[in-house]
């Protein structure tokens, strides 16, 4: 009895995943006053990487942008000191620029005064931004400990040194950026929910999921309702960060004017800002908001304010009579009210809208269309067509042999139909994120080259039944290991990279249900196989042998399968409607997202 494909499937997933999590997590906070890597050896003299910072002076409270570069490296540290006394402790705290390839590490009494890497995954910039301390000396130096290789290092690479001017000025207390301002503006509290009533009827609304009610812990409200000369904004949202909408003129960051609401210690901070490519936003040293009020009760963080229609006195402010596409975020924000990016996509609206224009009640999408389509197709070909294609194959050439379509056996055509459906699905989804992206993205991790991986097997596949030798052929036995060994390949490496893919910030689908979906279909399919595989053993175990003068009859094996067409037919129809269970959930969750 040959061993079922996925049982190969999903042996060899658990062995991916084992080698994965065994990889170092970057938490040396051993290293923090020496900064050398514990791995034995001695450093290396001379660097070849660089620090480099934006800029030269500082004041308590400003941020500054870290920038680490220079050949691959897998590992690094990074602190800031004292620049005249390099020996003591690291000084200031830093927000990170990308949560996969850097974590905050705290070294002595300082939170997130230091930063260093996520795992030995080959990397050639890391940015940050430190944040300079009310009690900060006058002149800082930055300090870095990079790791090329196990035994090949550097430790305390110094970088510039940034130094406070000779005058300071009072610190606003919520900083994003060196220009970050909290609002000035009187500030007054909303007493209650927002309420959804005049949706679509006097206001301009949006909300995720569509239609909630924005009084409840799991509804992202925002409305647009306009007075006269300007408009009164609502956002509401369960978040103890923040919540922050821009308008867009495409659907990618940079070039936005955007709006936060920042939880400061538990006071709101409203501010204005400008959005520059997938970068920290640059708050606004000048408010252009006014009747600023906000709540933090359960769960829920909300507040409202009012701006001018027009605002040419503003630079980077839209006009609010011209149609956008809006964006509406939320994330953590430190206690000082630093905020993070974003660990999950923005929603963003499936259009341009005006929201001073005819009054609507919209929802959106924290997946772009074409990152849906990528999905969708994807799981309609590897859930459906191949699996089904394979089971046909596998088990049904005695039972529909003597079947024809078209000229050929029933079960070849039936199978070769599947395996063209799903080479053409998986072409057309495989080129979706590349137009979408407009290139190859470097934040997916291994799902884009497991992808090409299981494309080109796709391709490679039908390319080879081509040449495909005659029945009774002498290698008609080798091309019969190739094809199945490059399809049970190119199964694995769906499954697998479908894993990973569920969890990316562009499609995001819920969690864990999505874990447990993928394994019950593996488990459905695996479970399917090895039924069919045991009935054809026992369907060989009835084959009977008669001697008779020499002479040995044996009941033919297409005969004895075909004992069993009725029970494989049944099979297949339950594992088809299976099959469609598990696909039309998988669609649901993609739309819903």
């Amino acid at each position: 009895m040959e061993l079922p494909g996925f049982a190969v499937a999903v042996w060899m997933f658990v062995c991916l995943y084992a080698s994965v999590v065994g990889y170092p997590n970057g938490k040396v906070r051993e290293a923090c006053t020496s900064m050398v890597p514990c791995h034995g050896g001695s450093p290396q003299l001379s660097p070849e990487h660089t620090i480099t910072v934006n800029g030269t002076e500082f004041k308590p409270g400003d941020n500054i942008e870290v920038h680490l570069s220079g050949p691959d490296f897998e590992g690094f540290f990074i602190q800031a000191r004292d620049a005249e006394h390099l020996a003591s402790p690291a000084v200031g705290s830093f927000v990170l620029a990308d949560r996969r390839r850097s974590q905050l590490l705290t070294c002595g009494r300082t939170k997130n005064s230091a930063v260093s890497h996520t795992s030995k995954a080959k990397k050639r910039d890391i940015k940050v931004y430190w944040i300079a301390p009310e009690d900060a000396p006058k002149h800082v130096q930055f300090l870095a400990t990079v790791v090329k290789k196990y035994r090949i290092f550097w430790v305390k690479i110094p970088g510039p040194i940034v130094s406070q001017p000779a005058v300071l000025s009072p610190t606003p207390p919520l900083h994003a950026t060196s220009e970050a301002m909290s609002t000035s503006n009187p500030v007054s509290y909303i007493s209650k929910p927002f309420s959804a009533s005049g949706c679509g009827i006097t206001k301009f609304c949006i909300r995720n999921p569509t239609n909630c009610d924005p009084g409840s812990a799991s509804c992202f409200f925002l409305s647009f309702q306009q007075e006269g000369s300007s408009v009164l904004i609502e956002m509401s949202g369960p978040s103890e960060g923040y919540l922050a909408f821009a308008f867009s003129q495409d659907q990618w960051m940079g070039g936005d004017d955007a709006y936060l609401c920042v939880n400061v210690d538990h006071h709101v901070h409203v501010s204005t800002a400008h959005l520059k490519e997938r970068s920290h936003p640059l708050l606004d040293s000048e408010n252009a908001l006014e009747d600023v009020s906000w709540r933090l009760a359960d769960g829920l963080l909300q507040c409202s304010f009012r701006r001018r229609i027009h605002l040419p006195a503003y630079k980077g402010r839209f006009n609010l009579d011209v149609s956008y596409y809006i964006f509406l975020a939320d994330g953590e924000a430190s206690e000082g009210g630093l905020i993070y990016k974003h660990r999950r996509q923005p929603l963003v609206t499936n259009g341009l809208y005006n929201v001073t224009g005819l009054p609507q009640d919209i929802g959106g999408s924290r997946a772009p269309q074409l990152i849906k389509a990528h999905g969708a197709l994807m799981f309609v070909a590897w859930i459906t067509t191949v699996s089904i294609g394979v089971i046909v194959a596998r088990f049904f050439k005695p039972v529909w042999s003597h079947s024809f379509l078209f000229g050929k056996e029933l079960w070849f055509q039936v199978h070769r139909m599947l395996m063209l459906t799903t080479v053409m699905l998986t072409s057309i989804s495989f080129v979706l994120p590349f137009v979408y992206r407009g290139g190859w993205s470097q934040q997916a991790g291994f799902h884009p080259y497991l992808g090409c991986a299981v494309m080109a097997l796709t391709i490679f596949q039908p390319l080879m039944a081509g040449f495909r030798p005659s029945r009774h052929a002498p290698r008609r036995q080798l091309f019969n290991w190739f094809h199945w060994s490059t399809g049970t390949t190119a199964r694995i490496l769906a499954v697998v990279t479908m894993f990973l893919g569920m969890d990316l910030p562009a499609l995001d689908l819920p969690d864990p249900w999505d874990t447990y979906a993928m394994i019950g279909f593996v488990a459905w399919h695996v479970g399917t196989d090895v039924l069919l595989e045991i009935h054809s053993y026992c369907l060989v175990r009835k084959v009977e042998v008669i001697e008779d003068d020499r002479v040995q009859i044996l009941q033919s094996l297409t005969s004895a399968e075909a004992e069993g067409r009725l029970f494989k037919q049944v099979v297949l129809t339950i594992y088809v409607c299976g099959n469609i269970v598990f696909l039309v959930a998988f669609l649901i969750a993609i739309n819903q997202v």
